[in-house]
């Protein structure tokens, strides 16, 4: 990739605190863009923003519009307008059948995952479509596309996440603004926690390359689709996925 392809961009990553959104973040700095972590772990954010250039930790609630809605004026104020959004928040939500899905965990896993996108999707929009200039990139899962097993409501929010960029990007295809999502398989991070060891392994055994994805990979991805290098893509799902998604 170019150095300094983002050289003068400003980009907001939701989950930047950790995992696949620090990676992105990371990656976006190294290439000369500001960058501002936007997560609900504000002490984290804060430690992970000193390590990049230009980076600040924003603290937000992605199921808020009224915290978006701060978090972006407060970026706007401390870096400039986005232009750029890497959605990346998420969990993982408990490992379960559907008949034995608890209903508060199932609508909390759909609330950050699905409508926290369409939140932050819908609160940069406007700016970006006013500038006729954006990229927005969100991050759905390849359960979106096949459905993991005592996963349901992962899989759901993924693929609803899937649906929304198909959605949007359609919608802003003549605008200047770009919109699709990365659909990796299982990439080792911090959530790994709140999944069984019998799921994890069940992940890794769909995985032709026998092996889990790295953040960096992911990261690499995602630069190309924020960057201006990214001029015909628009409303697509890219798979990363080491040979397990089939279509």
């Amino acid at each position: 990739m170019q150095a300094g392809m983002f050289q003068g961009r400003t980009a907001i990553v939701t989950g930047g605190a950790r995992g696949i959104g620090l990676a992105c973040a990371a990656r976006i700095a190294a290439g000369g863009g500001r960058v501002a972590l936007w997560d609900r772990d504000l002490a984290r954010a804060k430690q992970s923003a000193i390590s990049l250039r230009q980076a600040i930790a924003v603290e937000v609630d992605v199921v808020s519009e009224a915290s978006i809605a701060q978090a972006l004026a407060a970026t706007e104020a401390q870096l400039a307008p986005p232009d750029i959004l890497v959605a990346s928040a998420g969990i993982t939500g408990p490992n379960t059948t559907v008949a034995n899905y608890p209903v508060d965990a199932w609508k909390q896993v759909i609330d950050i995952n699905l409508t926290g996108v369409f939140l932050t999707n819908r609160a940069v929009v406007p700016g970006m479509t006013a500038r006729g200039r954006g990229r927005i990139v969100n991050i759905a899962s390849v359960a979106g596309k096949e459905g993991n097993p005592n996963a349901s409501a992962y899989s759901a929010s993924k693929a609803g996440v899937i649906g929304l960029t198909k959605s949007l990007g359609k919608e802003l295809a003549t605008t200047g603004v770009l919109v699709n999502c990365v659909a990796p398989a299982v990439v080792k991070t911090e959530l790994f926690s709140q999944m069984t060891e019998q799921h994890i392994q069940y992940m890794l055994s769909k995985i032709p390359m026998n092996r889990f994805g790295e953040v960096a990979e992911v990261a690499e991805m995602v630069a190309w689709l924020a960057s201006d290098l990214c001029t015909f893509a628009t409303g697509a799902t890219f798979d990363l996925s080491g040979g397990r998604a089939t279509y």
